[in-house]
């Protein structure tokens, strides 16, 4: 049973700082890309980035304009976003996921962690 628990969330300034953690188990983490996704208030959930599943590829929405950075330790089973210049519209709960294809092979099983909240007001 597939299994993410994020964590780093948090309340913080404009500009500021902070470092989102996702724990993942119940899949060979290592083989698959993975995504940080955010829903905001009233939003749909929204790709933020991926990242291939040896880490040597990454790809970021237009929204984060240079400001995240996802990483990724397969010895620990964890993904992470380091987001800096953080922004109020940036406000939301973020998740992490294994890619789309990982789901392909295991139709009717999507799941979601909890997420951790992201909030960014002055």
């Amino acid at each position: 049973q597939v299994q993410l628990v994020e964590s780093g969330g948090g309340l913080v300034h404009p500009g500021g700082s902070l470092r989102l953690s996702c724990a993942a188990s119940g899949f060979t983490f290592g083989f698959y890309d993975m995504n940080w996704y955010r829903q905001g208030p009233g939003k749909e959930r929204e790709l933020v980035a991926g990242i291939t599943s040896g880490g040597g590829r990454t790809n970021y929405a237009d929204f984060v304009e240079g400001r995240f950075t996802i990483s990724r330790d397969n010895a620990k089973n964890t993904v992470y976003l380091q987001m800096n210049s953080l922004k109020p519209e940036d406000t939301a709960v973020y998740y992490c996921n294994a890619d789309e294809f990982f789901w392909t092979l295991n139709p009717g099983t999507k799941s979601w962690g909890q997420g951790t909240q992201v909030t960014v007001s002055p």
